[in-house]
């Protein structure tokens, strides 16, 4: 089977309504915003050198920060706000999804209006202001029946420079709870479906490539005078946004949202437990690829309903927590610091996934080693990889204090790379999971923490405290409890890892249940 008769493009397909009309809603909306504050600060500093160069200073810095950084950074900055307004007026909004994206995205639009939007102003003939004034008109008939007329076929230039630039980095807004083309791209790279992920390209490519396009349209007629080239640019803009608005804006309200992070395995189970609500009669849909601190803090603000973490992540960064203490106490303290920020801690699901340090079995057994103190003598002639958060986390720092350990190199790569990269030499050692199925399919050993510098690690489920009496919900997911045992959800993992419509975490949920719902 090629890749072009995947029957996997169909399950793309159905997504599409919901992503592209969130992708454009949140791509409008930033550029709207980004429009109305930069226009009218071109026209203020066209003829103040000073504030024009400070003004263009600082909407070049903000080029310069990754995307992702500066969609990350709105989120903490935006609950703050949240809470200081609740705290002050007694009025509260959502820091989760579209207003931190939309912000950073209109930030991200600034730049090439701007600078259009002078050089547009600046470059009309003095003569003809001239003959405005002579005329009798004002400055601000000037401004806005001959200044602005001549100058938009260059504004135009830098609109289309801005559109572009906002609906490329709007895939980016996903990991913060905005839904966008890029879902398809995150769960595409997490649960190794390229199908996903090039069909997320290309509609992001043919969708910025269409207004790219509409807008060229628009300036060719403006510089053409043209109001035929005009107006069937301004209609073809208005016929996509209705196209792809209008399918998302009759439907019902959401229901339940389960959150899931960045890894096939939290795709798998949020599926799984969105299946069992709606098994039971209850709306629910997933929210996939957040952050390990964004799904937290939208699960605590009442954005996302439930989602399953980890003790020790939990315990590390959310409790700042460095001892390491057994598992049943640990775990009754989690509760209780849990309980205080009023989320529930429903259960365990049965199994755990640690970090682990983890290396190919021949060379371990050449090396002639078997636990993390055994590699910390060979660590400094070796490379190790790990996750995008791994060597920030409280984790790595107790596990260098614990063993002394120094590598020679470090990297970070997309967690399922990383088992393809030890396997073949890229890198010696990877900061892995104990509940992965990559594991055994690449012939590798788990090193043994004698000095338990890690944290155990249950997976355990969290309720929103919107959700603490709702006994329906909870009744939905009590049969998940304990059921799904690490062998399980080693070989579901496994399965994740495919590449076939059988691979998906839709299929993988549903064969789960299969294992564990006669339980």
């Amino acid at each position: 089977m090629s890749l072009f008769t995947d029957p996997r493009w169909g399950e793309a397909l159905s997504h599409l309504p919901d992503y592209l009309g969130n992708h454009v809603r949140v791509s409008l909306a930033a550029l709207a915003l980004g429009l109305a504050v930069s226009l009218p600060l071109a026209i203020l500093t066209r003829n103040r050198p000073a504030p024009r160069g400070i003004l263009l200073a600082l909407a070049s810095i903000v080029q310069t920060v990754p995307g992702l950084a500066l969609l990350a950074l709105f989120y903490p900055l935006l609950l703050a706000a949240a809470s200081l307004t609740l705290a002050w007026f007694g009025i509260s909004f959502s820091a989760f999804g579209f207003l931190p994206a939309m912000l950073a995205l209109a930030l991200y639009s600034m730049l090439p209006v701007l600078r259009n939007g002078i050089t547009g102003l600046n470059g009309i003939d003095p003569a003809l202001i001239e003959a405005a004034e002579g005329v009798g008109m004002t400055a601000r008939q000037s401004l806005v029946l001959v200044e602005l007329p001549l100058a938009l076929p260059v504004m135009m230039a830098g609109i289309r420079t801005a559109a572009v630039w906002v609906i490329g980095t709007a895939t980016l807004s996903t990991p913060i709870g905005q839904t966008s083309l890029g879902n398809y791209i995150f769960a595409g790279l997490q649960t190794q479906n390229w199908v996903f992920v090039l069909f997320g390209c290309l509609a992001s490519a043919l969708l910025a490539l269409a207004v790219d396009q509409l807008l060229g349209l628009i300036e060719s007629g403006l510089r053409r005078r043209s109001r035929l080239r005009t107006g069937f640019g301004a209609v073809g803009i208005a016929a996509l946004v209705a196209a792809t608005l209008v399918p998302t804006m009759g439907r019902s309200s959401r229901g339940y949202v389960v959150g899931a992070k960045t890894f096939a395995e939290q795709y798998v189970l949020s599926a799984l437990m969105r299946d069992r609500l709606q098994a039971a009669g209850l709306p629910a849909t997933a929210r996939s690829g957040l952050g390990s601190s964004v799904i937290f803090e939208a699960l605590k603000a009442g954005d996302i309903d439930l989602y399953v973490d980890y003790s020790g992540t939990l315990w590390a960064n959310q409790l700042h927590r460095t001892d390491i203490k057994p598992r049943a106490e640990l775990l009754a303290e989690l509760k209780t610091a849990l309980t205080k920020e009023n989320i529930t801690l429903l259960g365990e699901l049965g199994f755990e996934n640690a970090y682990a340090l983890v290396i190919p079995k021949k060379r371990a057994g050449a090396l002639g080693i078997r636990t993390i103190a055994d590699l910390a003598a060979h660590a400094s002639a070796l490379s190790i990889a790990g996750d995008y958060e791994f060597f920030s986390r409280p984790e790595w720092a107790a596990l260098q204090k614990a063993y002394g350990l120094q590598f020679r190199a470090q990297r970070q790569m997309q967690p399922d790379f990383m088992y393809a990269a030890v396997a073949g030499g890229e890198v010696d050692v990877i900061a892995g999971y104990t509940s992965d199925g990559l594991i055994a399919k690449y012939d590798l050993v788990v090193l043994d923490d004698p000095r338990h510098a890690i944290p155990p690690y249950d997976a355990i489920l969290l309720l929103a405290p919107k959700r603490a009496g709702d006994e329906r919900l909870q009744a939905a997911l009590r049969p998940l409890l304990g059921k799904i045992d690490i062998a399980t959800m080693r070989e579901a993992n496994l399965r994740a890892s495919g590449n076939d419509a059988n691979s998906s975490p839709d299929a993988v949920a549903k064969w789960l249940w299969g294992k564990v719902g006669g339980r």
